[in-house]
């Protein structure tokens, strides 16, 4: 089963014009592979098109940047829910490859032209984007600071209530 998972995210990840070709190996399980093996009958798969969606073109701020707020004074909020989740509360997140996932619940739904920025520390963090999901890749461990913002193409129109944590990771020392 592990094995079949492997593969079919192998297939995701390659490129759509690559052919994939599917055969049972010498113990039994099914494998997934760009070329055929030699002397092992296997089949070609027929994928169907990947689904694409082109997102609107919108000037991103400079990576790890602060954001500048308007001078003007802010109408109200536009969502009446914008917070983080799928981080704990009262406890240390454990990534040991300082890799993770931040959801985002936002009521109503975001906005035709509205996008989402993660900020770590204070400081933006990735792609604004349109997607609920923010994923974080290799954070340091220590205590951070995390909240999201709703970006248009004036700047910050909302932003989340902060959230502190620990970021807990393996740490691989010299014997």
């Amino acid at each position: 089963m592990r094995r079949s998972l492997i593969c079919l995210l192998l297939l995701i990840a390659l490129p759509a014009v690559a052919q994939i070709y599917k055969y049972t190996d010498a113990n039994g399980n099914t494998a997934f592979t760009n070329q055929p093996p030699d002397g092992v009958k296997a089949e070609a798969i027929e994928l169907p098109p990947l689904n694409s969606v082109e997102t609107p073109k919108v000037p991103a701020p400079a990576q790890n940047q602060p954001i500048e707020q308007p001078a003007s004074p802010q109408p109200e909020a536009p969502y009446q829910t914008l917070e983080l989740t799928d981080l704990p509360a009262d406890e240390a997140l454990r990534a040991n490859n300082g890799t993770f996932t931040v959801g985002v619940r936002i009521q109503p739904r975001l906005a035709q032209g509205h996008q989402l920025q993660l900020l770590v520390d204070g400081n933006p963090y990735g792609q604004p984007g349109n997607v609920p999901r923010l994923q974080v890749v290799n954070l340091d461990r220590g205590e951070h600071s995390f909240a999201v913002v709703v970006l248009d193409k004036q700047g910050i129109i909302q932003q989340s209530q902060t959230v502190t944590l620990t970021v807990q990771r393996v740490h691989v020392g010299k014997p």
